[in-house]
């Protein structure tokens, strides 16, 4: 998911002195949890009803900078952020309960950092900050970091059932479009499907190279059988502009799965990767697709359809 459209192990060794070690530190990112910290006491005080006025002065007026662009994008004014706490109550109080995995999810992402950091040594460390907002969104992307909607992703339980896993590799995946150039703009008027699905599956393959697994996991068993049709329709729709039917349209069900370029994308990036004899270099060249040079990307990578279409 990036813009949506549609959101830390230390290494085991002796300590190290002088600028490698000043190096290291600046390559964990600052993980932000206030917000929802400052969130939920207010939350609890109100006996989770709180007022557009208690909103305004005690969480968004106190935010942080990530919260701060996170209203600007996705919350909009207190008011609204009110009226949705209102409308899905048990959805905040589902958020209540998942806010407790945020210790552990911090502790995980810097296992997630440091192998980012050795298989992208040009990669960007910018802010993760975790926020509630509206039910609206499960995040957004900038070249100035991840912000989460809690509040979203604890109820996307189609995702890895374990709340803890689920953040993380979302967060990987997210941090992933963080060095990805073409992701920091707005798609060309002309993208094709295919530059779109190589964005969300090179982000997942990134993020399952740090994380240890692809924040879409569900779609794993949900094309099981299915691959040789799906990929097949996909290679004729890549060249086109319609993204309906493979991006950012939901997560769908077993039998009718949303988002399954995602899950292509996926594939043609890892296909790329592994064909690779310069395994760093191949993860540069999956982070640096964009729009015009997708077609050669396709074609390096070796992936077609017809692999899996021999199983079946």
């Amino acid at each position: 998911m990036r813009k949506m459209a549609a959101i830390v192990l230390l290494v085991l060794c002796p300590p190290l002195g002088g600028v490698h070690a000043a190096t290291m530190a600046l390559h964990q990112p600052d993980i932000r949890t206030s917000d929802v910290d400052r969130f939920f006491q207010l939350y609890d005080r109100t006996h989770g009803k709180p007022s557009e006025a208690q909103l305004q002065s005690q969480y968004l007026d106190r935010g942080t900078d990530g919260l701060k662009q996170f209203v600007a994008s996705r919350i909009d004014n207190a008011g609204k952020l009110a009226a949705a706490i209102a409308k899905a109550p048990q959805v905040y109080a589902s958020a209540r309960h998942c806010a407790s995995a945020l210790p552990a999810v911090r502790r995980q992402l810097r296992d997630v950092f440091t192998r980012l950091d050795e298989i992208d040594p040009a990669a960007a460390f910018p802010p993760v900050t975790v926020v509630i907002g509206r039910n609206n969104t499960g995040g957004t992307t900038t070249a100035d970091g991840v912000i989460i909607g809690l509040e979203t992703i604890c109820r996307a339980n189609w995702m890895d059932p374990d709340i803890t896993a689920r953040l993380v590799h979302l967060i990987a995946h997210e941090y992933a479009h963080v060095q990805q150039p073409a992701a920091q703009v707005d798609p060309p008027a002309d993208a094709t499907l295919l530059f779109q699905a190589l964005i969300e599956g090179g982000a997942e393959f990134v993020g399952e190279r740090t994380s240890g697994q692809v924040s879409n996991i569900q779609l794993q068993r949900w094309t099981r059988g299915h691959e040789c049709r799906i990929e097949r329709e996909f290679l004729a729709a890549a060249h086109g502009s319609d993204m309906s039917q493979w991006l950012y349209n939901g997560p769908g069900t077993a039998a009718a799965p949303g988002d399954l370029g995602y899950w292509v994308g996926y594939r043609i990036a890892r296909a790329y990767y592994d064909q690779a004899t310069d395994k760093r270099l191949a993860i540069a060249d999956i982070l640096q697709v964009h729009n015009d040079n997708a077609d050669a990307f396709l074609r390096r990578s070796g992936w077609t359809p017809a692999t899996d279409c021999r199983k079946h």
